[in-house]
């Protein structure tokens, strides 16, 4: 397949450890550059939820160098944008500037990878702010739904925990674990900086070489070694809370990223409720012509159904979700699902579908690579949950997805032995 518009990807090892990619891209004055750390809710044991999300909140709080206040100033004063956001297997950070105003990413990153303050009362602000962060999601009923579907379907590992943490741990956590925890894992050698845009990546990396080389490298990383037991049986759960409506998720083990049947579940996904965009910020298009929008929401049996399958580190779930419309019950719309699911396994997908799946993926994979910011995010990603050259072959593997390979999947991932079926009952 030829990606005229994406340039060849430089990649780099520094002798710290860290590893950078620079691709340049020339269609616009601008540079973005992204940090990825690997860690996340997945590499918090009981006791420490929520703490890699913590950390990502105390580096806006500044260094000796840059006080927070400044990060803002500097930033919007150079005319360009920044965030950082946590999950479950990684953490990142992104600043996107002028392209000749990039050098200042670089320093602000290099800064706060090895400065971070951790000023007690700003610990004690975070705490606040997360524990109210929490308590927002606690009015959402399928927030609630989907804490309880994932702790009964992942019993031993840390996917089961939200990235927020549980909020007895936010109330103890203190300082020094918070510490810890960051000069564990924001360390050179578990870090991968992504640089797109118009920049000469060779001059460019000596200067990332400048910035970052001479950081020291950190202690060995803790494995992370939880290995979910395989599920034996289904599992069930209902939340009964104050809510507008009864919802139904039901979740199924399936496959890391890395193995054979990743691509066939992703067309599975597609042709069940719509082409998702491939960074994971990317919502659902509602999707008329996929299967569940036909069967639940045309029927005015739900308000919304989708399925979701998502690209993870360590084998993660196929999951569906579905509001019910009034006059209807969880137990109907369960039922519906499951009709959905079963039509899929006996005959699989047609022909035309496959066609136009692949299609609309290939169009929101397109749409994705469109700005340099999203260029950088999905070779970042796919960095850390397995080769940073999968941004590109992905849609060769999704092309070669036959009928036969959905129905196979959905044979053999979507049975009644791998599932957890949660229904929210309103009171």
């Amino acid at each position: 397949m030829g990606h005229a518009s994406i340039g060849e990807t430089l990649s780099h090892t520094l002798r710290n450890g860290m590893l950078v990619l620079l691709r340049e891209a020339h269609s616009a004055p601008l540079a973005t550059s992204w940090l990825w750390y690997r860690v996340g809710a997945r590499n918090e044991s009981p006791g420490i939820t929520g703490a890699s999300h913590w950390v990502e909140h105390m580096l806006f709080k500044g260094t000796p160098h840059i006080p927070g206040r400044d990060l803002d100033r500097l930033i919007a004063r150079n005319g360009g944008t920044f965030n950082g956001f946590t999950a479950h297997d990684f953490t990142a950070y992104f600043e996107t500037l002028p392209a000749d105003r990039i050098d200042l990413a670089l320093q602000i990153e290099s800064d706060r990878m090895i400065n971070a303050l951790f000023a007690e009362e700003e610990v004690e602000h975070e705490r606040t702010v997360i524990l109210a962060e929490r308590e927002g999601h606690e009015n959402d009923p399928e927030w609630w739904l989907n804490e309880a579907v994932m702790t009964t379907a992942f019993q031993v590992h840390p996917y089961r925990n939200e990235v927020i943490g549980s909020r007895d741990d936010l109330l103890a956590l203190t300082r020094d674990r918070l510490m810890s925890h960051y000069q564990t894992f924001y360390r050179p050698n578990n870090a991968v900086l992504v640089l797109v845009g118009d920049v000469d990546a060779p001059t460019l990396m000596t200067r990332i070489e400048r910035y970052f080389g001479d950081l020291p490298a950190g202690p060995p990383l803790p494995p992370v070694s939880w290995r979910e037991p395989e599920q034996q049986e289904e599992r069930r759960v209902v939340v009964r809370r104050p809510g507008p409506a009864q919802y139904v998720q039901i979740a199924y083990h399936a496959v890391d990223c890395r193995h054979p049947d990743f691509a066939p579940l992703l067309v599975l996904d597609a042709v069940l409720s719509g082409a998702k965009s491939p960074a994971f910020s990317g919502g659902a298009q509602t999707n008329r012509s996929a299967r569940l929008y036909r069967a639940l929401v045309e029927t005015r049996l739900a308000a919304y159904a989708s399925s979701s399958f998502r690209p993870a580190r360590d084998p993660h779930l196929f999951e569906f979700h579905a509001m019910v419309q009034d006059g209807h019950t969880a137990d109907e719309v369960e039922r519906a699902l499951l009709t959905e699911v079963a039509a899929l396994q006996q005959n699989g997908p047609r022909l035309d579908e496959m066609t136009r799946v692949i299609k609309q993926m290939r169009a929101q994979i397109a749409y994705a690579r469109e700005s340099v910011t999203n260029q950088a995010l999905l070779l970042g990603m796919w960095e850390v949950l397995d080769r940073y050259t999968r941004a590109d072959t992905l849609l060769d593997d999704i092309a070669a997805v036959q009928a036969e390979d959905v129905r196979r999947v959905a044979q053999t991932y979507l049975t009644e032995r791998r599932r957890t079926v949660g229904h929210f009952i309103p009171l």
